[in-house]
């Protein structure tokens, strides 16, 4: 299986025809010096037909610079799916797919493939094209074992407990939770449920969950009526800590500062000390965020409301300059 989704990976990159030659020397899972040329056409006959009989679309066509040999790819248009719903089990499938798509060993396997038909001179998609990510964004969805027994938990609608840190600096607390499911929002994956320690539902982002255990109970776990996870985690989010959509008055000089200019909801004319510039409206998504956007902007940035920004920011100038508040 794993040979096969490296073929896959090899074929839906490029936009030119492959030869089977190429692919013995590069794709993982076929590159073995004591393996014969008769071997090899064998397990690659295999590897063809399985996937053509999943309904992966392999065709074949002349390849270029192959000397007249065949050559295969994927069918981009034919691979696609058209739009589709899912029911509860389906998304929660498709978030594992999606989880696992993005760890270090399949992100490798696809970032190997890219570079080696770039090196061979294919004409590979670009990468918006081919959705490969790098496996250590900030947003991380967490790791693969968590993610895994949370989806079993909800499947088997068990409760579980594992380990919380509420901060990259924070202490790890254990929390019992009956999850309810798991979603996205803003690039973040969060598991809601009801915490039985606190009593009340409550929402955790997976990349600060850890030691997930799930409890072996009689009663199994029920979700409300009419719960809506994506509104819960959109509440809980805005609610957090500098993210209750307060909106900031930030002034901006003229032609500057263009990271603060793109999260402005509205702009008009303002002058601050005699300097001409533009006052925004910004949502305050995260006080912390906000603040080290300001902080990037150097002169070319004041913040005039609210207080809280403004003394967020200052109190980091007077950090970064030593000087005591």
């Amino acid at each position: 299986m794993e040979r096969q989704l490296n073929l896959v990976i090899c074929l839906l990159t490029t936009r030119q025809y492959v030869t089977a030659d190429y692919i013995r020397r590069n794709v993982a899972g076929y590159q073995d010096d004591d393996r014969s040329v008769e071997a090899f056409n064998r397990m690659f006959e295999r590897d063809k037909t399985e996937l053509r009989e999943l309904g992966i679309p392999l065709v074949t066509g002349q390849s270029v610079g192959g000397h007249g040999s065949d050559g295969y790819r994927i069918n981009r248009d034919s691979y696609d799916l058209p739009d589709i719903t899912l029911d509860r089990d389906e998304a929660a499938a498709i978030a594992m797919a999606a989880a696992l798509w993005d760890t270090p060993e399949i992100s490798a396997i696809s970032q190997t493939a890219v570079l080696k038909l770039r090196a061979a001179g294919f004409d590979v998609r670009a990468e918006d094209e081919i959705g490969v990510s790098a496996a250590d964004s900030t947003r991380s969805m967490g790791s693969e074992t968590s993610l895994g027994a949370l989806l079993a938990a909800i499947d088997a609608q068990q409760a579980v407990t594992f380990t919380y840190r509420a901060g990259s600096t924070a202490a790890g607390m254990t929390r019992t939770l009956e999850p309810w499911g798991v979603v996205t929002h803003r690039g973040r994956w969060y598991v809601v449920g009801h915490d039985r320690g606190r009593a009340d539902t409550r929402t955790f982002r997976l990349s600060r969950i850890s030691e997930v255990t799930p409890i072996a109970e009689p009663d199994p776990v029920a979700v409300p009526e009419g719960t809506d996870l994506q509104a819960i985690v959109t509440a809980a989010v805005d609610s957090a800590v500098g993210s209750d959509g307060r909106v900031a008055g930030i002034w901006v000089a003229a032609g500057r500062a263009a990271g603060l200019r793109r999260l402005a909801r509205a702009a008009r004319p303002h002058t601050v000390d005699g300097e001409q510039g533009s006052l925004l409206d910004i949502e305050i998504r995260s006080l912390s965020a906000l603040t080290r956007l300001v902080l990037g902007a150097g002169a070319d940035a004041v913040v005039l409301s609210p207080p809280e920004l403004r003394t967020a920011v200052i109190t980091a100038l007077d950090e970064l300059t030593g000087v005591q508040a």
